[in-house]
């Protein structure tokens, strides 16, 4: 059955297009997991060689079950976030890191349950607003019950704690209402009531509240909460406009910490300098950009689940990316947040991978009958 779907599998060009980014983000991730974690124990690219793999079967497998699928199974990935977000929370059953109980160990594997989410809600939010587009722009309350059930899968997740997660679902959440046809004045509402949450947020856990002190003068701390960013800084000032070469970096010789993974950023720019940097945020820009384009064509032709899924998932990469080359740039707190497809997470890489097979999945849909 598979071979035969392969068979018949039309890729246009402008799903090839979509490829190309992807592709190469890929390959350069993998190569800079190999530099930025030379200095650590563990064979760390080999490990994320075999993530990879994985990512690409999960990708074909999402790329080749059709949309009409996922949409008649929406439900089922709210309540699968749901699941997987109590689970992680279970003593005994769920895995504990620095005081975070964020993974589910499953057959030699730990799944974090803030990605399973993202993957799930994309379901959850592409169908409900298909099944009510009707309904939505004369009834605004119709956003109430996504709302509500987008904001406890996020309180689940901000309980072990993994608050940079839920912040990134909750504004791809807000986002993605606002391009389905809510009024701009419930968008800044939303805006402000999530706001003054986050806020509390911080302000009640103090760990936070250093985190964001250190933040406005890490130099302040240097040896302290803001040693992380302090050393970010560095390897950017030693990078300068070309670099140092590829492997010549120093802040990953255990100066950095998380240098393969949330600050690998960092690692990008002192080995590739300011040019080499900006040419990654190039390429993944023109990705979100593309699969923003596959979104707009997907709603155009009435393909609404494909197209509020393909907004979504863009909109995760998009924000990722902005809070990512921030906390690394000192722009914004230090929070622990990857790079889609580039920092080294068995977890990320996979349900990224994922999400995209269902945006490439979306862009077959192309002068195609409704679905």
């Amino acid at each position: 059955m598979m071979l035969a779907n392969v068979r018949n599998f039309p890729i246009a060009r402008s799903s090839m297009e979509l490829l190309i980014p992807w592709f190469a983000l890929l390959v350069f991730g993998s190569v800079m997991v190999a530099s930025a974690a030379v200095a650590l124990s563990g064979n760390y690219l080999s490990k994320h060689l075999i993530y990879l793999m994985l990512s690409l079967l999960l990708f074909f497998t999402t790329a080749l079950i059709p949309i009409s699928v996922w949409s008649r199974f929406y439900l089922l990935g709210w309540i699968v976030a749901v699941v997987i977000a109590v689970l992680v929370l279970v003593p005994g059953v769920g895995r504990e890191v620095n005081g975070a109980s964020r993974w589910l160990p499953v057959a030699g594997f730990t799944i974090q349950a803030a990605e399973v989410a993202k993957f799930g809600l994309v379901l959850y939010l592409a169908g409900y607003l298909q099944r009510y587009s009707d309904s939505l722009a004369e009834s605004p309350l119709k956003f109430l019950i996504p709302l509500l059930m987008s904001a406890f899968v996020a309180a689940l997740l901000i309980a072990e704690p993994d608050l940079g997660s839920a912040v990134v679902i909750m504004a791809a959440v807000c986002s993605l209402f606002f391009l389905a046809g809510i009024k701009l004045r419930y968008v800044f509402l939303l805006l402000l009531i999530t706001g003054l949450l986050l806020a509390l947020l911080i302000w009640i856990e103090p760990y936070r509240m250093r985190r964001l002190i250190s933040f406005s003068d890490p130099w302040a701390v240097p040896y302290d909460s803001g040693y992380q960013l302090v050393q970010a800084l560095i390897a950017f000032g030693r990078g300068e406009l070309f670099g140092l070469g590829l492997g010549e970096g120093i802040q990953k010789l255990y100066y950095l910490p998380e240098a393969h993974n949330d600050f690998i950023f960092a690692v990008i720019a002192e080995e590739l300098g300011g040019f080499g940097a900006i040419g990654l945020v190039v390429v993944f820009s023109f990705l979100v950009l593309k699969i923003f384009a596959v979104a707009r064509r997907c709603v155009d032709a009435g393909h609404l689940f494909a197209g509020y899924a393909s907004y979504f998932v863009g909109l995760i990469f998009a924000f990722q990316l902005l809070i990512n080359m921030g906390v690394n740039t000192g722009v914004m707190p230090t929070k622990g947040l990857t790079l889609p497809f580039i920092s080294y997470g068995g977890s990320s890489l996979m349900i990224s991978c994922a999400l995209f097979g269902l945006v490439f999945r979306s862009s077959l849909l192309e002068g195609k009958a409704r679905v």
